[in-house]
C-alpha cells in the first residue's frame, strides 16, 4: 500500500486528503475561537485590575494628604498647647551642651 494510494482512496465520495484538510481547518477555527474567549476573559480581567489601581491610588492621595494636614506643626502646636498645656521652648529654657550634667544632676536629685 503506498502512500500515493491512501490519498486518492475515496470515503463516501470524499478524498481522504480532503477530510483531512477539513478536520485539520474545523480544529483551527475551534481553537482560535476558543483562544479569543479566553483572551476576552483576561481582557477584562485587566481592566478590573486597572480600575481598582486607580481607584486604590486615590485613596493612598487621600490618605497622605490627611497626614499632612495631621502632621501640620501649626495644628500639632495649637493641640500641644490646648491638651497638653505645652508651649514653645523660649530662650530662658535652652541649655548649652556644657551645661547638661547640671540639668540631669537636678532631675535625678529629689
Amino acid at each position: 500500500m503506498r502512500l500515493s494510494s491512501v490519498l486518492k482512496q475515496r470515503i463516501r465520495g470524499f478524498r481522504v486528503v480532503d477530510v483531512a484538510a477539513l478536520v485539520v481547518c474545523l480544529t483551527l477555527a475551534l481553537t482560535v475561537y476558543a483562544f479569543k474567549t479566553s483572551a476576552g476573559a483576561e481582557r477584562t480581567d485587566i481592566s478590573d485590575i486597572e480600575t481598582q489601581i486607580r481607584d486604590q491610588s486615590q485613596q493612598v492621595r487621600l490618605l497622605r494628604a490627611e497626614i499632612a494636614h495631621l502632621e501640620s506643626p501649626d495644628r500639632l502646636e495649637r493641640l500641644a498647647g490646648q491638651y497638653a498645656g505645652q508651649a514653645p521652648v523660649s530662650a530662658k529654657q535652652e541649655v548649652t551642651p556644657d551645661a547638661l550634667a547640671d540639668v540631669a544632676a537636678r532631675k535625678s536629685t529629689p
